[in-house]
């Protein structure tokens, strides 16, 4: 139902800003297909804020994209995701990388549903969650890795207006210690949490996450 809904409102207002008739966007790909992004990268963060900022100065891209439904080996440079019988490696939203500080707009209107430092390594970082409702359909938007200036003098249930600045790309040391990036998530149902929301889960339970979390691109509409 919401994906139908979303498809009848479309377009909606712009997360990130850039001129879709000149500046590029860079497919990213974080799956073990890609050698070059090797353990040595990943080990050390800023080698790995490097490669992305390198990538993305190659291809003359404005920011990378990418994420919905991919299989990432990347997350086993956390042990964040290794907890239980089967480690987290799919993720459920789309990534949006690009400069430290770029600013994330609200694509509708909508009310501060939660808020959060998820301060672990490979974790969200600063994280700030927007409830929405359209055509009598309540769902939610996560936005992750942001920085933790974005959090002061937020309250829960605030009103927050189509195409407001909401927050910023965080640094690494406020991001999860992640290049600079947004997690950019769909959730129908917080399943009673607040300030965080699984945006990695088991692969044994992708279809249930995915059902609870339709694509993001029904939002920002970066891909073709």
């Amino acid at each position: 139902m919401l994906t139908e809904i979303l498809k009848a409102h479309q377009p909606f207002q712009p997360v990130v800003l850039f001129d879709p008739t000149q500046d590029h966007l860079y497919p990213m790909d974080l799956t073990a297909a890609n050698t070059a992004l090797t353990h040595d990268i990943l080990d050390d963060e800023q080698r790995f804020s490097d490669y992305v900022t390198n990538l993305l100065a190659t291809h003359h891209a404005v920011f990378g994209i990418g994420g919905y439904g991919e299989h990432r080996t990347i997350y086993s440079r956390s042990a964040h995701f290794d907890t239980g019988d089967e480690p987290r490696r799919f993720h459920l939203g789309i990534d949006i990388w690009g400069p430290a500080g770029t600013p994330v707009y609200a694509p509708m209107d909508g009310r501060i549903h939660s808020f959060q430092f998820n301060d672990n390594y490979g974790d969200y970082g600063a994280t700030i969650i927007l409830k929405h409702v359209l055509d009598g359909v309540p769902f939610h938007t996560l936005y992750g890795h942001l920085s933790v200036a974005d959090l002061e003098g937020l309250e829960v249930d605030a009103p927050v207006a189509a195409g407001q600045i909401i927050a910023h790309f965080g640094p690494l040391k406020e991001n999860g210690h992640w290049p600079p990036h947004l997690h950019f998530q769909l959730i129908i149902d917080m399943e009673g949490k607040a300030g965080d929301y699984p945006g990695v889960c088991r692969y044994s339970e992708r279809a249930r996450y995915l059902a609870n979390c339709p694509d993001p691109n029904l939002v920002l509409a970066l891909i073709a």
